[in-house]
């Protein structure tokens, strides 16, 4: 039986994510992130693709475990695209970067793997001081 995802649940697939990416970031290892992915993930993206496709978050030095201490922000209200699969779309609000995210979802083996993900950097726009 295939539940659907609480607010509590999503947010820890989210941050679950997040933490599996920032550990493949730090130590250059990708494999732990795709063997924890939907089989369909595993299919289209070995580590070393992953590696090419993270490299820009890397090369910028995004700290990725910041966002483990925010709430995710969504976007879009998580959606159900199918039966077996869940699309959130947010970012972890930080300054002076806030990271966006998709991330994609699938009911795989009784649990809610990975199955498509996307971050980036979000230049955060400077508050002005109350003077």
């Amino acid at each position: 039986m295939r539940p659907t995802p609480g607010q509590l649940e999503l947010s820890k697939m989210i941050w679950s994510t997040m933490a599996a990416i920032d550990h493949a970031n730090r130590s250059g290892n990708y494999s732990v992130l795709r063997d924890i992915s939907a089989q369909g993930f595993q299919i289209n993206f070995n580590a070393a693709r992953l590696s090419e496709i993270f490299a820009g978050i890397r090369r910028q030095r995004i700290d990725l475990a910041s966002s483990l201490l925010v709430p995710p922000t969504y976007t879009e209200a998580p959606q159900q695209i199918r039966e077996d699969l869940f699309r959130v779309q947010g970012m972890f609000l930080m300054r002076p970067i806030s990271i966006g995210f998709d991330m994609y979802f699938q009911w795989e083996q009784g649990q809610w793997k990975l199955s498509g993900v996307d971050i980036a950097p979000l230049q955060m726009e400077q508050q002005p001081t109350g003077q």
